[in-house]
């Protein structure tokens, strides 16, 4: 399933798109919500992981404004916070869609929730 916590790692690979190729930009998404249980121990390790701006971006793709601009500081998040960043992370669900690649413009369908991210062989590099 597509949400923003693997959209976050998520880049084109594609022969020889090498730069520029993250984030995957969402076009015509469908989005559902859907209620994940609440680990705020979770959210606290997988912070440093985080591309903030790319989160932010697909975030403001999908429709949702919640989040800052910059993260916090670490050590100074608050409770409020990280029930934001568990809603955007978790409970964001593309459905339905495409994400396509700034560099190559490759397009990365969506469907049923499932991300088809398999290469035709001309664009495997190696």
């Amino acid at each position: 399933m597509v949400r923003l916590i693997t959209h976050n790692l998520l880049a084109c690979h594609v022969k020889g798109c090498t730069s520029n190729n993250f984030p995957l930009v969402f076009n015509d998404a469908q989005v559902e919500i859907r209620e994940a249980d609440f680990n705020e121990d979770f959210l606290r390790g997988f912070m440093p992981k985080i591309e903030w701006d790319a989160l932010v971006k697909g975030a403001k793709e999908l429709g949702d404004t919640s989040l800052p601009e910059k993260a916090p500081e670490p050590g100074t998040e608050t409770p409020e916070f990280f029930k934001t960043l568990h809603h955007v992370l978790m409970e964001i669900h593309v459905e339905e869609g495409s994400m396509k690649c700034p560099n190559c413009g490759h397009v990365y369908r969506i469907s049923s929730g499932i991300p088809n991210m398999l290469l035709a062989e001309h664009e495997i590099g190696k």
